[in-house]
């Protein structure tokens, strides 16, 4: 842990505002002198980019909200007005030690297409180069119910494959991961994660006390599961203890990395898309997408499903409707039905050049099971 020289933190609401909303300048000023600290240490040889939550609940104070609201447009009201307020707050903070920040904010839509993936690499890459923090968030005032990530954790396990880290450290209301209510006598700190086989048995809550987050210890130990599938380490502690995390020192729960590191977007395809419809393949179709991983032509397909159009991701289903993987189309969902059990060469033929290609090219699609 202490080697690592690109690291991801993230940080949830509970640990920036307070419990009535608003941001707590202390709580900021303490995290932000901790990795400007790190920072300073080494030389300027660590980078770190900060996975913000808090805008939404740094909205709620000024706009007179009493408690987080429930329907998406408050939401996004909030976040609208919060994140001026986050950023600000953070470019003061790391003003003070000479560092400057940028803001990076995403949505599942521009990081499970081809461009926009490179394009985000390339923005946070470069802010790196450049010596900057980016404050990455979710762009809660333009997402849908339908395009969300749903809660920073898994956002920051994405964004750690996303700029090839070397460590992720995903800070909490507690101090690691317990096997029973960490509130109650007996309970254990876990100390290190190897596998899927040492959460066996394991009760893990869901919701933070401040009620402030979407997040939880649920969502904490999935986005340790993706990020450790994808090659990265995951340190789970506490905003009180980062410092600790950072330096390598026994604290809260170590997952080490259980997969290996790859450089593509299919981790945010699997992880981050909503499907807008599916299609279902027969056997022989099943067989070589999953198995030969071949892209998907129109003749291995049997019914399509939904309204989407060319470019947005789809389940891919056997006879039994179990899904085997995910894929972005090519074609809208009224053009499909006429391709269906027919060859491309057939259809180019018949209906243009255009027809002679794959429905889900293999390079957009990720295998859900195998």
């Amino acid at each position: 842990m202490a080697k690592a020289r690109r690291i991801v933190v993230k940080v949830g609401s509970s640990s920036l505002t307070t419990a009535a909303g608003g941001l707590d300048a202390d709580r900021v000023d303490a995290l932000v002198d901790v990795l400007a600290g790190v920072r300073r240490a080494a030389g300027g040889e660590k980078e770190i980019v900060l996975v913000s939550s808090g805008a939404i609940a740094a909205g709620l104070a000024p706009l007179g909200l009493a408690r987080r609201p429930k329907d998406l447009a408050r939401q996004q009201a909030a976040a609208s007005v919060g994140q001026g307020l986050l950023v600000a707050r953070y470019t003061a903070s790391f003003a003070r030690y000479g560092v400057r920040v940028g803001q990076v904010l995403l949505t599942t839509d521009d990081t499970s297409r081809r461009a926009s993936y490179r394009n985000a690499y390339r923005t946070l890459d470069q802010l790196l180069g450049m010596g900057a923090v980016p404050v990455v968030n979710e762009n809660d005032t333009v997402a849908t119910d339908e395009i969300r990530f749903g809660d920073n954790d898994r956002l920051a396990a994405l964004v750690a494959h996303l700029v090839r880290a070397d460590l992720l450290v995903l800070l909490s209301d507690v101090d690691g991961l317990y096997d029973g209510d960490p509130s109650r006598p007996g309970a254990s700190r876990i100390a290190e994660v190897r596998g899927p086989a040492d959460l066996l048995g394991v009760s893990i809550g869901s919701a933070g006390k401040a009620g402030l987050g979407t997040g939880g210890m649920v969502t904490k130990v999935e986005a340790a599961r993706i990020a450790a599938a994808a090659g990265v380490p995951v340190v789970l502690t506490s905003a009180g203890r980062v410092a600790d995390g950072l330096a390598g020192r026994d604290t809260g729960t170590y997952f080490h990395s259980t997969g290996r590191r790859s450089a593509d977007r299919l981790l945010w395809l699997a992880h981050a898309s909503t499907p807008q419809g599916a299609l279902t393949l027969d056997d022989g179709a099943v067989r070589a997408v999953v198995e030969r991983r071949t892209s998907l032509l129109p003749a291995g397909i049997a019914a399509v499903e939904g309204e989407f159009s060319a470019g947005d991701p789809v389940e891919l289903r056997d006879t039994a409707g179990r899904a085997v993987a995910r894929g972005l189309v090519n074609f809208d969902a009224k053009e499909i039905p006429q391709l269906l059990g027919r060859s491309t060469r057939e259809l180019a033929r018949e209906l243009g050049p255009a027809y002679e290609r794959e429905v889900v090219h293999r390079d957009d699609l990720v295998i859900l099971q195998s």
